[in-house]
Order: structure tokens, then C-alpha cells, then sequence
């Protein structure tokens, strides 16, 4: 198997977690809130990182090279928070399927900006017009499944 083809299994894999996790967070949220909800899953979130860091040491014992990463490498915990508030907000009003859908797309929107200006030190991947058109593909999905 490919090396592509195996990250691309994976980036499936995770998608498929973050639609579970979604609709999770939601059930979560309309028993206990919102805020609670984002808190509870960063703490258990928290618990297993640091399980897994310190019990297998993963990346090599790397943590103590945290001062050399630039400042708004950090911002990912702030937006980690944002995204499970978000998620968990939207997926009762609209459903897992076109809330997943919303979300990808603007996955994909912002990551054809990251990529076509080479943004945050990552390789420059021009936006053409077949990603271009993928996304007005997908802004059509989203819209249809928003369709009674």
C-alpha cells in the first residue's frame, strides 16, 4: 500500500471519528450543556494525551523543544475549544450529515488558502480550477442535504 493512499485511510479514519465524536458531544451537551460538554472533552481528551505521551513516549521525548515553535502554533487548544462548541451547537439544530458537511467544507475552503499560500511554513499547493470546482461540488452537496 502506498504511502498516499495509507494517509489518506487515515484522514478517512479521522473523519469518521469527528463525525462519532460530533454527534457524541451533542448528546453530551443537551444533558449537561455546552461549556460543560467543550470542558469534559478536553479534560478526558487531556488524560488520554498525556497517558499515551508520558507511558509510551511517542514523539521521542520531544515536549521540553515546546519554546522553539512559533507563538501561533499554540492557537490549535484555543480553536480546539471553539470546534467542539461549534460542532456540538449546530449538529441538534441540523443534523450529524449536514453539519459534517458544513464542517468539511470550510475544511477545505481554508485549506486551499493554507495550502495555495504556503501558510504556517507548509509546502505552497496552488488552488486550480479542479479543486476549485470540487469545492463548488461539495458547497452543492452541503446544500442539497440541507433540502427537505
Amino acid at each position: 500500500m502506498s504511502v498516499k493512499i495509507l494517509a489518506l485511510l487515515i484522514a478517512a479514519g479521522s473523519g469518521l471519528a469527528m463525525a462519532l465524536q460530533g454527534s457524541l458531544n451533542a448528546a453530551l451537551g443537551k444533558v449537561i450543556g455546552l461549556m460543560e460538554t467543550t470542558l469534559i472533552v478536553h479534560l478526558t481528551g487531556l488524560v488520554l494525551a498525556a497517558a499515551v505521551l508520558f507511558l509510551f513516549l511517542p514523539g521521542g521525548n520531544r515536549l521540553g523543544q515546546f519554546a522553539q515553535a512559533p507563538w501561533y502554533a499554540y492557537l490549535g487548544g484555543a480553536l480546539g475549544v471553539l470546534i467542539i462548541y461549534a460542532v456540538a451547537r449546530s449538529i441538534p439544530k441540523v443534523g450529524v450529515a449536514p453539519a459534517t458537511t458544513a464542517i468539511i467544507l470550510g475544511q477545505v475552503l481554508t485549506a486551499g488558502v493554507i495550502d495555495h499560500f504556503g501558510l504556517f511554513g507548509l509546502e505552497r499547493l496552488p488552488f486550480t480550477w479542479h479543486r476549485i470546482a470540487g469545492t463548488l461540488l461539495m458547497a452543492a452537496g452541503a446544500w442539497l442535504l440541507l433540502k427537505k
